[in-house]
């Protein structure tokens, strides 16, 4: 019986006919091969020659494909939990995330200016749009991280920042990403882990809309200011010494 899955380990070097067949599948694959079948990849019978070159050819262009699709693929995730600055500084310094946009979703005004946001009218949320590769990083993990990173426990609030805007809200954008915070927020109020209810909403994604140039990379650009730090340095602080391993160098 052959099986695939995101880990390997399976390692062939034949010869065949001076074909010379090496198939060495690492980090994408796992090939399980059953006892019986197995034996006859091993014997020198004959009559299993052909299917081996066969196996081999067909493992080793699969490998490669996956390979190059794996290597390529990346996932969006949307995360608010209060001033999309800090959101920023803390989740562009994960391994794994290639990207990250501050910007605006779950209003009614199409194209909001901050201004308009921060009047608390349009419905928006100060989010962060994470575009991660899941095979350096889970959805579960951006999960750890979120909620160890604010206070989900206050509504429309995060720290001096009060406001619709500043919601914890999670936007998901697959029905797995929907199980997957559905279920953590009930492990976390099942546990009582905060000692008072998770009110993290969890809502599908909605139109993004990117925020200003200004706003994008802010803590690495404006590091000095007293916001960032007295407010965004002690999370950056927390971040490295709980996410350590998860940290890009």
């Amino acid at each position: 019986m052959l099986g695939l899955s995101c880990k390997i380990h399976y390692c062939f070097n034949l010869n065949f006919d001076g074909f010379y067949f090496v198939i060495l599948i690492t980090g994408i694959l796992k090939l399980d091969v059953s006892n019986e079948l197995h034996r006859h990849l091993v014997s020198g019978n004959k009559h299993t020659k052909h299917m081996k070159k066969i196996i081999l050819i067909l493992l080793s262009v699969l490998a490669l494909n996956q390979a190059n699709a794996q290597g390529k693929k990346t996932e969006k995730a949307t995360f608010g939990m209060g001033c999309f600055w800090c959101t920023e500084a803390i989740f562009q310094r994960l391994k794994g995330v290639t990207a990250v946009k501050s910007g605006y979703e779950g209003g009614q005004l199409a194209n909001p200016t901050y201004e308009e946001v921060c009047t608390g009218n349009t419905g928006h949320a100060e989010v962060l749009q994470v575009t991660y590769n899941p095979m350096e990083i889970s959805y579960d993990e951006l999960l750890e991280v979120f909620w160890k990173s604010h206070d989900p426990t206050t509504l429309n609030r995060q720290g001096a920042d009060s406001g619709t805007q500043y919601r914890s809200v999670i936007f998901y954008h697959t029905p797995e990403q929907k199980a997957l915070a559905e279920k953590y927020k009930a492990e976390l109020n099942k546990t009582n882990a905060y000692g008072k209810k998770v009110v993290t909403a969890i809502e599908a994604a909605k139109s993004f809309y990117v925020a200003e140039s200004y706003h994008q990379n802010y803590f690495n650009k404006n590091g000095n200011e007293t916001y960032c730090r007295l407010v965004i340095q002690p999370k950056i602080e927390k971040l490295e010494k709980i996410f350590k391993s998860k940290l890009k160098k």
